[in-house]
Formats: C-alpha cells, structure tokens, sequence
C-alpha cells in the first residue's frame, strides 16, 4: 500500500500461508498486517530522516492500566533510558480519531513521555505534552531527535 513515508526496502517471506516481514529492531520476522506495515515504514523514518537512535527504539511493550495488560506499539527512549515519545500507528485505512488519541493518552498516564505521535501512515500528528500546564501542543513536522531531547 502507498504510503505519506519515503519508500523503503524490506526482507518479506512466505511462512505457513501468511507473509511476514524482517523487523530489524526485534530482529525477527513477524506477520505482515497492514498496521505492521505502516509501522515498519514509520520506525525506518525516524531513524533514517529524523536521527532516532534505533538502539533506543522498543517495539510492542507491555504496560498495565486500571488493573489490564495493555501493549503500546513503540517508545523511543532518551540517552538516560526515561521513555520520550510515544507512537501509535493504524494500518493505513484506519482514521485517526479521537478514540486513538484518547488510547495513547490512557498509555501516556502510566509512562509520562514528553511526546506522541499518532500515524497511519497517511497523516501523522505530533504532539508536546507540557505536564505543568497540563495542555497539548500539535507540532506540525516531527522534530528530529536531537531537538526532542
């Protein structure tokens, strides 16, 4: 599918019936669904145009809020390892609504990160959550890495 992200070589195979893709952070292969796909365009982004360190990059980790195991689907940490933006990704025909935002924000009071985005692929938003003020800034471009820290 025709995504808004520079196109990107990836490592697909056939495996029992379903096609997979090479996660080069997890350093695995893993089921090819259209949000895995949006995914794997999107972490290449980061690290390839906006300098995110893929060693500082955690796919898919498991949280618990009010009692119930959660899983996000990527952090990115800063030097320290203090978790500092948090993505969310939707396959590339799934709307970026109000329930979305609102599931990272219910994420986002359990890990506390200074920064979200939310992508389909298509339309990404980025936000700056100021913790003192308790208010959200939108970003219009993702800022590179180092001007996140």
């Amino acid at each position: 599918m025709e995504l808004n992200l520079p196109k990107y070589e990836f490592s697909l195979r056939k495996h029992s019936g379903s096609t997979e893709i090479f996660d080069a952070l997890r350093k695995k292969y893993v089921v090819l669904t259209p949000e895995e796909w949006v995914r794997q365009h999107f972490i290449r982004y980061l690290i390839d145009e906006k300098g995110f360190p893929a060693s500082l990059i955690a796919i898919e980790k498991g949280l618990t809020v009010n009692g119930k195991p959660r899983r996000f689907d990527a952090v990115a940490y800063n030097n320290h390892g203090e978790p500092l933006v948090l993505l969310e990704f939707k396959a590339a025909n799934v709307k970026i609504t109000q329930k979305v935002f609102e599931q990272i924000a219910t994420y986002n009071q359990i890990l506390k990160v200074k920064y979200l985005i939310v992508s389909n692929g298509i339309t990404h938003y980025c936000c700056e959550i100021d913790f003192t003020t308790r208010t959200i800034r939108f970003i219009k471009n993702i800022p590179p890495y180092d001007e996140l820290k």
